[in-house]
């Protein structure tokens, strides 16, 4: 069951209540809720979020480090010096991307659907993504295929580890018939070094767009790796694309290919965009301790029980405006015409209630979740933080 206090915490910052329904800090009010009171407000936070139902993910579900640094690069949550290491980690094509999406999505291949061979020089790998969890309201504007490698050893001098191999990316147009090989088109290409371990990255963002822009049937990819005519050793174990041809069956989770979709839903802010910092409030006149102002509030997810389906951050400052529009209203009550009439006439009719203490600027957050196919996304949430309040 969600903790009552924890949830009207964040459903007072939600809907920004007048008198609200948060307690003052360090004291907790017994409140009397059912249980389909609860559902209906949880219910109410998932639908914000995109999602139908709490997501239930499994202990074995895998978070690809790739998605954890792209959190690290894109969230004001980050210390500056993480946030720069974090960006030069994910590379530029992913600043590029990003700077038209604010969600993110990951996607491992099926793998029973994949086919491996080995002939002719050449080491090819057909798999496929299932992309079908993207929603319909979602415009992908790119799209990226990540594969690890290894370095290549060879039985001649240590000079072959400055040779080259190309690894090339082509979509299936149309699956292989009988006595018929598939037609595809290549999408990227890379010539790489055989001295290098690292991750490569391939522009796929045809071929995506086709199946989610266009509907056109997603027939998976073909990878393939064309060695060197003198190849010695067995060249195909260094690009990780198969658990049959990964050493270590506890890394594969990490090392297995990954395919990366930028979108946005119409909503809010790119990740890329600049956000606010959170600036401590200043601290009242002792006269004006009871007027609207800003005041402290932590959402932790472990509280809310959340914490096993979001994965970053644990919680954030979400603060909450609380006090006092008394009349006359000062300036650094930050109010509005309209507040400053309503107070006027409630000054000389009772029956006219005051102006309400309420946010007037809010920034975003981002969120790092696995949904309910364990899949992990990164999302740009708008509104989440108070930076400022006043009278309205």
């Amino acid at each position: 069951m969600v903790p009552v206090f924890c949830l009207l915490l964040i459903i007072q910052l939600l809907f920004g209540a007048c008198t609200g329904l948060l307690p003052e800090i360090g004291r907790r009010k017994h409140v009397s809720l059912s249980q389909d009171a609860l559902d209906a407000f949880e219910l109410r936070l998932l639908t914000m979020f995109g999602l139908e139902h709490r997501p239930n993910p499994g202990s074995t579900a895998v978070v690809p480090q790739y998605m954890v640094d792209l959190f690290s690069a894109y969230s004001s949550n980050s210390a500056e010096n993480r946030h720069h290491k974090a960006r030069s980690t994910v590379g530029r094509s992913a600043e590029r991307s990003a700077s038209r999406a604010n969600t993110v999505r990951s996607f491992h291949h099926d793998e029973s659907t994949e086919e491996l061979s080995s002939h002719g020089g050449k080491t090819v790998q057909k798999f496929l993504f299932n992309l079908s969890s993207i929603p319909g309201e979602e415009l992908v504007t790119s799209a990226d295929l990540r594969i690890y490698r290894e370095q290549v050893t060879t039985n001649r001098s240590s000079n072959s580890s400055a040779g080259f191999h190309r690894i090339n990316i082509h979509e299936i147009i149309k699956p292989a018939l009988p006595f018929k090989e598939p037609i595809t088109r290549l999408l990227d290409t890379r010539l790489v070094q055989h001295g290098l371990s690292k991750w490569e990255s391939f522009d796929v963002s045809p071929a995506v767009l086709r199946w989610t822009r266009d509907g056109h049937a997603n027939h998976g990819f073909v990878l393939e790796v064309v060695h060197p005519g003198d190849a010695e050793g067995d060249y195909k174990r260094h690009v990780r694309v198969s658990r049959s041809l990964h050493d270590s069956t506890d890394s594969w989770p990490q090392m297995r290919p990954l395919l990366v979709t930028f979108s946005h839903d119409g909503k809010g802010h790119v990740l890329h965009s600049r956000q606010k910092r959170q600036a401590r409030p200043n601290k009242p006149k002792k006269k004006h301790k009871s007027n609207c102002r800003r005041h402290s509030l932590y959402v932790d997810f472990s509280d809310v029980g959340w914490n096993d389906w979001i994965v970053a951050p644990p919680g954030y400052h979400a603060f909450y405006c609380q006090g006092e529009c008394p009349f006359p209203l000062a300036d650094h009550l930050n109010s509005t015409n309209h507040a400053i009439v309503q107070t006027l006439v409630n000054s000389v009719n009772s029956n006219i209630p005051k102006a309400c203490c309420v946010p007037t600027d809010l920034s975003p957050i981002s969120l790092l979740y696995l949904d309910d196919h364990e899949r992990v996304i990164l999302k740009n949430y708008q509104d989440m933080v108070v930076e400022g309040c006043g009278c309205r």
